[in-house]
């Protein structure tokens, strides 16, 4: 198992915009061979920023690395921020784990 993450700063007061903006997302996630689950979460609130994570469970390493190189993917994220740039506090910082036990 893979667990594929990327931590977001949300702008205080924006957090239901950027719900919004993954509700409504296509992901392509169900076409593509080892992905298991998807979640959005929602961190804490700070002064300056709430936390967010996008959680996505896959088979393997390589079914994750897979998607990133597929249409799929390029499908998914070809308006990632759009519009909305203002909302994120920086770029997103991505974790990968493999699972050991």
């Amino acid at each position: 198992m893979y667990i594929a993450m990327n931590r977001f700063r949300i702008a205080p007061g924006s957090e239901e915009a950027f719900i919004e903006i993954w509700k409504n997302r296509d992901t392509f996630l169900d076409t593509v061979p080892g992905f298991k689950a998807f979640n959005l979460l929602q961190g804490t609130r700070h002064e300056d920023h709430t936390l967010f994570a996008s959680h996505a469970i896959w088979e393997s390493k390589s079914d994750f690395e897979n998607w990133t190189k597929s249409e799929a993917f390029r499908k998914a994220h070809a308006n990632a921020g759009g519009a909305k740039k203002d909302i994120y506090l920086g770029p997103p910082q991505f974790e990968g784990f493999e699972s050991v036990i």
